[in-house]
């Protein structure tokens, strides 16, 4: 009959593999608290913003916002006849058309369709409202009729 022998678990592995679960631990927690901290680890669309801090509100809350202000504000233009308020299309554009191509459309690097294409989301302000600031010349040229067929 073979004998099998049991040795006593000293305490200095135990210490020692409590340390390094804990050196484990901490490293993943660490790496994990600058990956929350760093801006690159969320990932942003790659557009131009022309005028940079400049906003009417912070950032994020126009990130996160933008649409509900802009409606209100259609709704108090359209119900109640107030024009020029803080926050309306005309005020961005303003601020926030490219000044390669004098528009917040057009390309994917252009603020808003940047933005929306982005997010998924239909940009549709646009098939009423300018997306250049008032007095932009458009870089299109208007197609003649014998342009089209």
């Amino acid at each position: 009959m073979t004998t099998i022998r049991i040795r006593p678990r000293s305490p200095l592995r135990h210490a020692l593999a409590a340390f390094a679960a804990l050196a484990v631990l901490a490293a993943g927690a660490a790496a994990h608290a600058q990956a929350a901290a760093d801006e690159s680890a969320t990932p942003r669309p790659a557009i131009i913003v022309e005028k940079e801090g400049h906003c009417i509100e912070p950032a994020d809350r126009i990130r996160r916002d933008h649409p509900d202000l802009l409606r209100h504000q259609r709704d108090q233009t359209v119900r109640a006849g107030v024009r020029g308020a803080r926050v309306s299309l005309r005020t961005c554009v303003d601020c926030h058309a490219s000044r390669s191509n004098g528009s917040v459309i057009g390309t994917s690097r252009n603020f808003c369709q940047g933005c929306h294409e982005f997010a998924a989301v239909r940009l549709d302000c646009f098939e009423c409202h300018s997306p250049r600031p008032d007095g932009a010349p458009a870089l299109a040229a208007a197609k003649k009729p014998e342009d089209h067929p």
